[in-house]
């Protein structure tokens, strides 16, 4: 399985920070946002990757990212989105790196603790994605599951008004092939943009979507509150670990000591 990070656009929601640089190298606790979906592919055995990116700072990445080995990647590539056209067009830039092996998504902004190593060893083809309760689902992709079949997901819904369920689509999935088929299937939306969720449902209409929900931490971090979360999460989770490594060099008294 080959991945695929997404880190174009503007990143206008953090403005005036992404005037600076790409959203997607805005520092989380002490490392560069990329680096953390970077990190989830590398724990899942995925070494050969390409960067959508695109936007007046896309040359940053080559200054910070390089060939990628530094990282664990084995083999990095690049490709530019020309223009804010959506999640699938960006995705529909890869079809040549993927040349027909199934692929591995992850948003570049998202960041998430859990392992994926055996959902990816164990994809067999179609789609998968990944939920989250969330306690604003407005803001994503949420799913309505068959109210008869909890595991069937009728369809997915691009931020709705009325949620019909708090189960957010996070910015991480699992392709075959036919994604790319799906892609060029897939009408702009109102917005003038190629949406994930329609090439989603797609793989649902085809009875080829599965799920699971990701366990531990995930968030996003495209706008200053869920930045400020991520980096919090980060951070905390760091100085927890420093704290034990203090805790584990301290010396354990052998027995009671003398008044």
């Amino acid at each position: 399985m080959k991945g695929v990070i997404l880190a174009g656009g503007l990143g206008s929601r953090l403005y005036p920070l992404t005037h600076a640089t790409n959203k997607h190298l805005l520092p989380v606790y002490d490392k560069p946002m990329i680096y953390y979906p970077i990190n989830t592919l590398v724990g899942a055995g995925i070494t050969d990757v390409i960067i959508v990116t695109g936007a007046p700072h896309a040359g940053d990445f080559l200054r910070v990212l390089k060939n990628g080995k530094e990282l664990g990647i084995g083999h990095l590539e690049y490709t530019y989105q020309e223009r804010e056209g959506g999640i699938a067009e960006a995705l529909g830039l890869c079809e040549d790196f993927a040349d027909g092996h199934d692929i591995c998504v992850i948003l570049g902004d998202n960041t998430t603790d859990a392992d994926i190593r055996p959902d990816v060893e164990g994809f067999t083809g179609g789609a998968k994605i990944f939920l989250k309760q969330v306690p604003d689902p407005h803001r994503f992709g949420v799913v309505e599951f068959d109210p008869s079949d909890r595991n069937r997901i009728l369809r997915i819904v691009e931020k709705p008004r009325d949620p019909p369920s708090r189960y957010a689509v996070t910015g991480l999935y699992m392709y075959d092939q036919n994604v790319f088929e799906y892609i060029r299937r897939t009408k702009p939306s109102g917005r003038g943009e190629l949406e994930i969720t329609d090439v989603n449902n797609f793989y649902i209409e085809a009875g080829a979507m599965r799920w699971a929900e990701l366990h531990g931490f995930w968030s996003d971090a495209g706008t200053f509150k869920s930045l400020f979360r991520t980096n919090r999460h980060w951070a905390e989770r760091a100085m927890d670990a420093e704290l034990d490594q203090t805790l584990d060099r301290l010396p354990v008294a052998a027995g009671k000591i003398d008044e």
